[in-house]
């Protein structure tokens, strides 16, 4: 079995190596005006078509909070039990949730949603591994998008709020986007709730003091756009404690 699955292993390797190698040989084509033209026209058309339906299908959602975490992570994990708990409470407040649509821990917070009877949002991305739809989705709220940029938008626009858990590169993608545009300004200054304190210390610790303290790349109170925690009931105090300053619960 163990040899089975290193040569399954060592095939998805070359595979992957190929299909790299084929990307960079396309990208380096000269390609003709006319062909230039086409492609780009096309491209263009898709990624209208990606912010029209996601607009159309989200204008009228109520106010969300977007779930960011590993696809990776397993149903029987203490994260995925964590995830599902905070969407869960979430619905308590009125809150809706929005995830990236698919396994782990995206799965873990539709779920609760779900379980809640609460609005339960999936913006999956198409990607050749990892990513299929979840089923805890309300139909008509599973959205499917080419473009990582495209679906950032969707995440940013119809939350009013971002809590992250334990994930990879695309967590790290989607939090350090949402902290860009508070930090200049872009957006209003949404609650940013990091869950893990144990998982995300290493990276806090990091940007404060080598981005800070020694390189000077960050203010010190831009620390302070981020809120760090360890159980479901604090990540939705902090949400709520956050929207009650208004006595209110905005939408876009």
């Amino acid at each position: 079995m163990k040899r089975t699955t290193t040569r399954s292993s060592r095939r998805r390797t070359v595979e992957d190596h190929d299909d790299s190698e084929r990307r960079i040989k396309k990208a380096f084509k000269r390609k003709g005006w006319s062909e230039v033209k086409a492609n780009d026209s096309w491209a263009i058309f898709k990624i209208m078509s990606e912010f029209v339906e996601g607009f159309e299908a989200l204008q009228r959602i109520r106010p969300c909070v977007s779930v960011f975490g590993s696809a990776r992570t397993t149903a029987t994990s203490s994260e995925y039990a964590l995830a599902e708990e905070i969407a869960f409470l979430l619905t308590g407040y009125g809150y809706g949730v929005i995830t990236g649509g698919g396994p782990g821990i995206m799965e873990a917070a539709n779920k609760g949603a779900q379980r809640g009877g609460g609005t339960s949002v999936g913006l999956n991305i198409e990607l050749p591994f990892e990513q299929e739809p979840n089923p805890f989705i309300d139909k008509e709220k599973s959205l499917h998008f080419d473009y990582f940029f495209v679906r950032k938008v969707m995440f940013i626009k119809y939350s009013q709020g971002f809590i992250v858990l334990p994930g990879g590169f695309g967590t790290l993608d989607e939090l350090f986007e949402a902290l860009t545009l508070i930090q200049t300004k872009k957006i209003g200054r949404f609650p940013i709730i990091m869950v893990g304190k144990a998982y995300w210390q290493g990276l806090l610790d990091w940007i404060r003091h080598t981005m800070g303290d020694k390189h000077h790349n960050i203010h010190t109170e831009d620390l302070d756009l981020i809120n760090v925690v360890d159980t479901a009931q604090e990540a939705v105090d902090a949400i709520d404690r956050f929207y009650s300053r208004y006595m209110l619960k905005p939408n876009f």
